[in-house]
């Protein structure tokens, strides 16, 4: 499951990069971090990053959403699968959380620096 969970990841960044003529998805940096095929093959939750402001993370997944069937279909003919997965895309906020904490640290750092001189 592993194995078929980093192929599916890997054919649909390249899906997203270089196929999808979505302006909603085109427009804002969109990333698969990860994917999580369920054992029959039947569905796949795939997390997706979107770098950019509320209205267009929602944006990039209706687009996404829109195109499950040319995405579905995509992966189909680029591996060989007993059953191609229904696509599930959900909005993941954990980079942008990570950068968000990571600034808060640095600035309770600097802050510290300043007190002591």
């Amino acid at each position: 499951m592993i194995r078929i969970n980093e192929e599916i990841k890997k054919e649909l960044s390249d899906i997203i990069r270089q196929d999808l003529k979505d302006p909603r998805i085109n427009q804002t940096m969109v990333s698969v971090l990860s994917v999580d095929t369920t054992n029959d093959l039947k569905y796949c939750k795939i997390y997706i990053s979107v770098m950019g402001d509320e209205e267009q993370k929602k944006g990039a997944i209706e687009g996404l959403k829109s195109a499950n069937g040319f995405i579905r279909r995509e992966i189909a003919r680029r591996i060989n699968l007993r059953n191609t997965p229904e696509l599930i895309f959900k909005l993941d906020d954990s980079i942008e959380y990570g950068i968000r904490l990571s600034k808060i640290i640095d600035d309770i750092n600097i802050n510290t620096e300043d007190d002591s001189k």
